[in-house]
């Protein structure tokens, strides 16, 4: 296990409508050892050099079903019309995304702290971990729309105040991943790189970005060098497979104009010794539904 001290700024970003260059990361995305969790020497080195790793069968058929229900239930429950917690999408005002689930629903808070997510979420992060963010995410057939792509962690440097990039999301599917509806790309090996946000961020950005993120993301130059340097894969797989994924990942995904909907529990575990501060780049921290200063050690 190590200890994070926190001095400055380590990773500067929106500084204006020319950002500045991307460098190249100064920690490790793996924080713990082969005796520490689930995953072996071999599946550690790879996570560390390509920033993700997918398991499939991760999740049972009747653990799928159970999440699949608690989703149907929550994008349908009319208590939830107005709350905060239920993003829309912007164009249809179809449900995208419920945030903070894990205090909406039993099932899923049990889940989060499973031995199969959590003992990974520990080793990867060498340390305890608290959720630093939880949701279930919803693409519809036909009519779902993706995101640009963006790091995870400059958002939450930004707007959160995490300090450093010492967290992992963990999104499993509960419907199939195909390469045409709109499933999450990524581009291996990017997490090793950071890429400064364009702008400057608004008051309340977060009412607008968790459907359509325009401030914070990386030039067309940033995108373009990354996408020549490491390629582009895409997580495909089955319903139960999991997607576990370092926070500055270069990542995005396109529309779903197909009939195939897509669907996922999604869970970002921070390190207790990486506990946000404020914002690095906001005039004000996000709501706790959305970046939870609760840094209480899950178990």
């Amino acid at each position: 296990m190590t200890t994070t001290t926190i001095q400055q700024d380590l990773y500067p970003t929106r500084t204006g409508e020319v950002p500045g260059p991307a460098f190249e990361r100064e920690h490790q995305t793996v924080w713990g050892s082969a005796a520490d969790g689930p995953f072996d020497a071999d599946a550690l080195e790879e996570h560390e050099k390509r920033g993700f790793t997918i398991l499939q069968d991760f999740i049972t058929g009747d653990e799928i079903e159970l999440y699949s229900a608690e989703l149907r239930r929550l994008s349908s429950d009319d208590s939830l019309t107005g709350d905060p917690r239920l993003i829309t999408e912007k164009s249809t005002g179809d449900v995208r995304s419920v945030f903070e689930v894990t205090k909406l629903s039993q099932a899923i808070d049990a889940l989060s702290r499973d031995p199969r997510v959590l003992d990974r979420a520990r080793q990867l992060l060498g340390s305890e971990v608290y959720l630093h963010q939880t949701r279930v995410n919803y693409m519809p057939g036909f009519k779902g729309s993706g995101f640009y792509w963006h790091s995870d962690f400059e958002t939450w440097h930004a707007e959160d105040g995490m300090p450093l990039p010492r967290a992992v999301s963990c999104s499993i599917a509960l419907t199939p991943n195909y390469p045409f509806n709109g499933g999450l790309m990524v581009m291996p090996g990017s997490h090793q790189t950071y890429a400064p946000g364009v702008g400057e961020t608004p008051a309340d950005n977060h009412t607008s970005s968790l459907k359509e993120q325009t401030v914070g993301v990386p030039s067309q130059e940033a995108v373009t060098q990354m996408a020549h340097r490491y390629g582009i894969d895409q997580f495909t797989g089955p319903a139960g497979s999991a997607l576990w994924f370092d926070s500055n990942i270069m990542h995005g995904s396109g529309n779903n104009i197909t009939p195939f909907p897509r669907s996922n529990v999604f869970m970002v575990f921070n390190s207790v010794e990486n506990a946000l501060v404020e914002p690095y780049a906001a005039p004000a921290p996000r709501p706790e539904h959305i970046a939870s200063r609760d840094f209480t050690p899950l178990s």
